[in-house]
């Protein structure tokens, strides 16, 4: 695999979501947990969305449960994210991002970055238009602090 553009990943309808269907855009990757303390975050991550969007970004939320802090399905999670952060950016179905049974994305992004072992919720991946890693960012950096990153990445054609 070499770049982001080679994964599918599963939407939360069950239908396959190529990331190859974004080539060309800006993506923010971020392992989400709805009853995490920084899933205020999912506003943050939705105004970045809304502002950047029409220029070629998207962020995916991959929810995960590796720390025990989602809900006990996919459509619960869903749902949560949109009623209570007013979540419009695609959702997909839980994964793994740690361990024997991880998706091969977050596989990859760790690789990648250079860092191992995802450490917490909101770990979020900045990839470029090509496909390739920018930025790693930690769980606690909220989504305003990296905006000019995303800016500035939009600007790399």
């Amino acid at each position: 695999m070499t770049s982001v553009y080679d994964f599918k990943e599963t939407e939360m309808n069950g239908q396959s979501l190529p990331l190859a269907n974004y080539k060309g855009q800006v993506l923010l990757i971020v392992n989400t947990a709805s009853k995490c303390g920084l899933a205020p975050q999912l506003t943050g991550l939705e105004k970045l969305y809304k502002q950047f969007h029409d220029q070629g970004f998207t962020v995916l939320g991959l929810p995960s449960n590796q720390f025990h802090q989602e809900l006990d399905t996919d459509e619960a999670a869903s749902e949560y994210c949109q009623m209570h952060y007013g979540v419009t950016f695609p959702m997909t179905k839980r994964v793994a991002v740690n361990g024997d049974d991880e998706d091969p994305l977050f596989t990859y992004l760790k690789d990648a970055s250079g860092h191992g072992r995802i450490k917490w919720n909101y770990t979020k991946f900045l990839i470029g238009r090509d496909g390739q890693l920018l930025h790693r960012y930690a769980p606690t950096t909220k989504p305003e602090k990296f905006a000019a990153d995303v800016a500035v990445a939009l600007e790399v054609k």
